[in-house]
Order: structure tokens, then sequence, then C-alpha cells
């Protein structure tokens, strides 16, 4: 049948409702058509691929910060609601749903915050004493975010720890980016500060063995050819992947969204996801819940 007799027949019950034997089902009929080329099953030889979920806890002004934006934007989005439906109103709830994801990034992206020198800054403290120790025991460290104004703070940070390093964003002249890779696969220095999309498709950089995800994104998948970068062939090292997520906030939510997108669509075809997050309103409500004063959801009121 056509596009919407699929959606209405597999799609919806499948991604909205959770039907398992519909997945099942759906897999047994498309997979003499599919093509299943896992990178496990192309480049067995690769070595192990260790994930960490880094947590850290907002405190202080910083957790306080949070909350002040969680409400203002849970109120906006409800006001936008009351007018438009809940697909129409997809980019204003994006919108809203990015400033708390800046918060737990740093303060210091969220427009309009007079950050003070005192504010608690929790990823940013988190990865300075996190690179140290990596780059003394010989580690080769990609470091990846959505946000380069981030990646300029962090490169900021690393100055003063008098750590070399380089970066690779969509600000980069396309010459130099050719230099960069070439001086980080030499070895020159031992970290390597790259935005998520600059650090997509074609970009070889297996001198890491170390990669750390300093912020989720809403495709899985962008996330997962970041990690390739270095998790791929001709490394011959085990790779450490590192995510660091606020516990209790909307990024942990985002994580658990991106594991049940990914059981139903493995269910289905066999491979990692190649699409952006969907949620519904039922999400929403949990991606907007506030975080207790000890770092973990409390119940919304």
């Amino acid at each position: 049948g056509d596009a919407r007799h699929f959606a209405a027949q597999w799609r919806k019950p499948i991604e909205e409702n959770g039907e398992t034997l519909r997945a099942a089902l759906l897999a047994q009929r498309v997979r003499p058509f599919v093509l299943r080329r896992r990178k496990q099953d192309v480049a067995s030889e690769l070595p192990p691929r260790t994930e960490v979920i880094q947590r850290v806890r907002l405190q202080g002004q910083q957790l306080e910060l949070y909350e002040s934006v969680r409400v203002a934007v849970d109120v906006q989005v409800r006001r936008v609601l009351q007018r438009k439906s809940f697909n129409g109103a997809q980019i204003s709830i994006l919108d809203a749903l990015l400033k708390l994801r800046q918060v737990c990034c740093d303060p210091h992206l969220v427009k309009g915050n007079k950050s003070g020198p005192t504010m608690e800054r929790a990823k940013l403290e988190l990865l300075s004493d996190m690179l140290p120790t990596l780059v003394e025991q010989g580690r080769r460290v990609l470091v990846f975010s959505q946000f380069t104004e981030l990646l300029d703070l962090i490169a900021d940070q690393l100055l003063l720890l008098e750590l070399p390093f380089l970066s690779l964003t969509g600000k980069t002249a396309t010459k130099e980016r050719g230099k960069v890779v070439r001086r980080f696969q030499a070895q020159e220095v031992p970290v390597l500060l790259v935005s998520l999309k600059a650090g997509g498709l074609g970009l070889n950089l297996t001198a890491a063995d170390t990669v750390i995800h300093m912020d989720p994104w809403w495709n899985p998948a962008v996330e997962e050819q970041a990690t390739a970068r270095a998790h791929r062939i001709g490394q011959d090292r085990p790779v450490l992947v590192y995510k660091l997520v606020v516990e209790g906030s909307i990024e942990e939510r985002m994580l658990e969204l991106q594991a049940r997108k990914l059981a139903l669509t493995n269910s289905v075809l066999g491979h990692d996801t190649e699409g952006a997050l969907k949620f519904d309103a039922v999400d929403l409500d949990a991606l907007l819940a506030p975080l207790g004063v000890d770092g973990t959801p409390s119940q919304r009121r």
C-alpha cells in the first residue's frame, strides 16, 4: 500500500504503541529485502568498545537556574499547545527543550543568563578532572559536542590547564581540516575538540582511543557516527566512550527515549536507527519534569 497505509498499519502501532508482535511480523516480511550490513558484521576484527554513562549532578546556582528555566519553558510550551496541535508546536517545543539542554551543558550557553564566576559548571568541572588524568595515561581523546560555544568554553579551560589541543568545527576552513586531522593522527596533540556535525562521515581519527560526548543528541545515529571516527577499521586499541549526562534531567530522559526507539527499530530491521527521536505528549511531560534537590527527578505537581 501507500505511505499512509503503512503508517496506520505498521509505523504508528510499533513506534507509538510499542506493539512488539507487530514489529516481529514486519521484520519477518521485510527481511528478504533488507541488506543487513552492520559494522560488527562487516568489521568483526574491530577491538572492543566500552561505553560508560558518566552521570553528574547539578548543584547550587546551576541547579536553581535549571529549575527557573524549566518552569519558564514549561509555561511557554503549555501556552503554545493551547493554540496549536502537538505536531504544529514542534519547533516551539524543541526550542524550549534546547534551553534546558544548554543549562545542563554550561550556564554560559543560556542567553540572558548573567553567570557569575561562582556559579557551578558541573560538566566543565568534571571534564577538567577527567582530561588531565586521561592524557597522563597516554590516551588520545576526542571531545564531541553539538554546541560549538561549549567547545569554545572547553578550549578556554584547556588553555588554563595547559593541555595541548586542536579544534575541528563547522567554522574550520576546508583547507585547515586536513591539517588538523593529520596533526592529530600524527599524535602531535592528545585532545581534539569536535563539533558533532563536523565529526560525521568521512573522518578517520583512529589515533584516538577515548571518546567523550558532552551532550546527548536527538538522533543517536549522529552520535554513533561520531564515535565511529575512532572505532573503525585501522583502530588497534580498545576504545573507551564516555557520555556525560546530568542525572535526573532532560538528558537522562533523552537517553531513555533513545533506548526505546533503538529497541523497536532493531526488532524490525536488526540494525541501528538512522532517524531522529520522535516523542509524544507523555514523553514531553517526562522531558520537562523537575529535578529534585538531590539531583533526581521529583514528582510532577
